[in-house]
């Protein structure tokens, strides 16, 4: 069983990164930016909040990102701490 606070493995992260390919140009943008940054760092916990977050649409993730929705008004089942910590690391790439 994995720690939630280990890095994520060479593998799960080549995984998550082809998870978080995009339609818009904008989210592609911003998530190869929060890759850029934070991809030596990021924990197994993060990694599933930053997946939970790509199941959202295009638009909405944008909308997130760029602060015009709360994510209790896109998705309130993702409207906890671990989220909001991914949310708020994406949102520093701007």
């Amino acid at each position: 069983m994995e720690n939630a606070e280990e890095l994520i493995d060479e593998r799960s992260l080549s995984r998550l990164k082809w998870r978080c390919r995009r339609g818009l140009l904008e989210n592609d943008i911003f998530i190869e930016r929060f890759f850029k940054r934070f991809e030596s760092s990021l924990t197994v916990r993060q990694s599933h909040n930053l997946a939970a977050l790509m199941e959202l649409s295009d638009n909405d993730l944008l909308d997130l990102h760029l602060a015009r929705k709360s994510l209790a008004q896109v998705d309130a089942s993702l409207d906890h701490d671990g989220v909001h910590e991914v949310l708020s690391m994406l949102r520093e790439t701007r």
